[in-house]
């Protein structure tokens, strides 16, 4: 695990600034720091590096291939890439590995096969920075379904020129001396709808996210890009559902299960130890289980748990533990632990983000990163095996409304939607879902929450920023929750939960690998009839299937907890309290410029007196705590 950094057409002070960029992605990899440019200092890459695999010098990057044509900064791991070192030393494409790391043999696939068709063969986690020196050709690729981060755009340069610059971090791209990118306001109604800014947007103008399963291609003079698609999780839940698994319930879960095994076994794969997050889910359960299946030795298994009994996992994880035999370890945290990680959480995501789960993320990362430093997490079972009960609840309201004509419907939305304009709950929730047109259209509703203004109507754009949620064909798969949870896999997931556990992992220099989402799980789960998920009114079915093989089932048949804290609760505390209204004190709205006085005390006014608690309040103040991080 690593940061990877670097900008075409960088000027006099290259080195300076490249030495800054690494700087602010420091905890990505605290083991060591390079830099490489080309003799021009045109193309320039930096890297920080936790050496996971190959822990001499010969992992250290940037690296050249060995015939010297092509420079790679890369961050992430390839975990199958014992199988391509072997290819590569088969077909004479290689007669010797100076190291043992990853990184050299997928630098070596990509001399002998290219770039993309080593990705279409690599499984693993990665962003990728790439130079073909003959080309003089610049490529940056990203993982299949987004685990590893990677921003790209264009700033200020010497002498008035712009500079394609490239990073990890967006923390290092606005290090930059010249860095003065204005905020984009177009993005941020979907921040205030979702609480994270989905791809390929980030919240700077003329910089985005290179959206997963892509390869962007940019050449001298490094003022114009392509980008191209090698994998795309539309077009891989299209064909399984297209070739649907034929056996038997049971022959599915055993195929699973070997899938899984397979994977879990190659992420297990390190120069440093390994353990794995333990809640009290189905995901995280069955992730240990399978690794304490493939280990001689307990495998070390790590949860937080919370004094409030509402949101504390710990003791039914700590009794799976037991009946799995790990050696696990707890850490009991109080509210204070909790709330002192909040002015911590700017500096981590580099912008806005508000999914509070942040807090205990960061928090249970922080305690096994004194223990091991790569950890397993059971992370992309809800989305894969229809574990959200919405996706049932969406799918049920449909059906019933439906039946009522769209004309009829349309209207009766606008009137109720004006009958509930200042009201909290179900006549709101009603109103939204009424004027739905289809059941992505009611998802999409169900998941935003009350449309308010938040963002002043002065400087709204009026062209928006449409999202994946927004342009996600109608009824694409024959199963209505099917599409329901290719919409999250598509924009929810890699945008807020991956996003999520990366950061927080990463601040602490812990590497977080998700088996869940493996190539070949993937694409072996959208094979699956609905029924093999999400069956007899029993969700993430093939998982429990699995899972039962190992715990009671009595263990598990309980309400789902979540992952979260109770914001709604301790904002009201004295010091929490302060510290919000001071983030969102009229004197500094105004002065930023950006959010509606009015809504905002509006919504805080209702909670702090009529206790109602809207997420948006959270939103907001991750905001406004990151625009003071940033100086705004």
């Amino acid at each position: 695990m690593c940061g990877i950094a670097g900008f075409c057409n960088g000027g006099e002070h290259w080195k300076q600034d490249i030495e800054r960029m690494n700087e602010k992605m420091y905890y990505r990899g605290p083991d060591a720091s390079g830099i490489w440019s080309n003799d021009e200092h045109t193309v320039v890459f930096g890297h920080r590096r936790l050496a996971i695999v190959d822990l001499t010098p010969s992992g250290a990057q940037p690296m050249e291939s060995h015939d010297g044509r092509y420079v790679i900064a890369y961050n992430g791991e390839i975990y199958n890439y014992a199988k391509i070192k072997e290819k590569l030393l088969r077909e004479n494409k290689v007669t010797a590995f100076k190291g043992t790391s990853d990184t050299e043999v997928l630098l070596e696939a990509v001399s002998a096969y290219g770039l993309e068709q080593t990705l279409r063969m690599a499984k693993g986690m990665f962003a990728i920075a790439l130079y073909d020196k003959e080309k003089q050709m610049l490529s940056l690729a990203r993982d299949r379904v987004g685990e590893k981060p990677l921003y790209y755009g264009f700033v200020a340069g010497d002498e008035g020129r712009e500079r394609f610059v490239f990073a990890s971090d967006l923390n290092s791209v606005a290090a930059l001396e010249k860095f003065n990118n204005p905020i984009n306001t177009a993005v941020l109604e979907n921040y205030f709808r979702y609480g994270y800014i989905p791809a390929p947007y980030s919240v700077y103008e003329n910089v985005w996210k290179l959206e997963p399963g892509k390869i962007l291609e940019i050449k001298s003079p490094f003022n114009k890009y392509t980008i191209k698609t090698y994998w795309s999780m539309q077009e891989t839940a299209v064909y399984g559902q297209d070739h649907l698994f034929t056996g038997s319930e049971e022959e599915a879960a055993e195929e699973l299960e070997r899938l899984l095994k397979e994977a879990i076994r190659d992420q297990m794969m390190a120069d440093v130890p390994v353990g794995a997050f333990l809640s009290a889910g189905i995901d995280s359960s069955t992730v240990v289980a399978l690794m304490q299946s493939l280990s001689r030795h307990k495998v070390r298994s790590f949860t937080i748990g919370m004094w409030d009994p509402e949101f504390n996992e710990a003791e039914i994880a700590a009794q799976t533990a037991k009946i799995l035999g790990t050696e696990h370890t707890e850490l009991y945290i109080t509210e204070q632990d909790a709330k002192d990680v909040i002015p911590k959480l700017p500096g981590m995501f580099g912008e806005p983000f508000a999914d509070s789960s942040q807090i205990p993320t960061y928090l249970v990362s922080k305690m096994t990163r004194e223990h091991v430093t790569v950890s397993l997490s059971g992370d992309g079972g809800d989305e894969l095996f229809c574990g959200y009960g919405t996706y049932r609840s969406i799918s049920r309201i449909w059906d019933q409304t439906r039946r009522i004509p769209y004309w009829m419907r349309k209207p009766a939305s606008a009137l109720l939607g004006a009958v509930s304009a200042r009201q909290h709950g179900a006549l709101a929730t009603k109103a939204r879902l009424l004027g739905a047109k289809g059941i992505e259209d009611m998802y999409l509703r169900s998941e935003i929450g009350e449309g308010f203004q938040i963002v002043r109507r002065d400087i709204r754009k009026t062209e928006g920023c449409q999202t994946i949620m927004d342009t996600y064909p109608h009824s694409l798969l024959k199963e209505p929750q099917h599409n329901l949870m290719l919409m999250d896999l598509m924009m929810y997931h890699p945008d807020d939960i991956l996003n999520k556990v990366d950061r927080t992992a990463m601040s602490v220099s812990l590497e977080t690998r998700v088996p869940m989402l493996d190539r070949d799980v993937v694409e072996f789960a959208w094979t699956l009839p609905l029924s093999y998920r999400n069956g007899d009114g029993v969700t993430k079915k093939i998982l429990r299937d699995i899972l039962y093989r190992y715990v009671p089932r009595e263990l598990m048949e309980r309400p789902k907890t979540g992952f979260s804290i109770p914001l709604h609760k301790w904002l009201k505390e004295t010091e929490l309290r302060a510290w919000a209204e001071s983030l969102i004190d009229r004197n500094i709205l105004d002065r930023q410029g950006i959010l509606d006085a009015d809504v905002v005390w509006r919504l805080w006014t209702d909670y702090v007196e009529k206790d109602i608690w809207r997420v948006q309040i959270w939103y907001i103040l991750m905001f406004q705590q990151w625009m003071q991080f940033s100086g705004r």
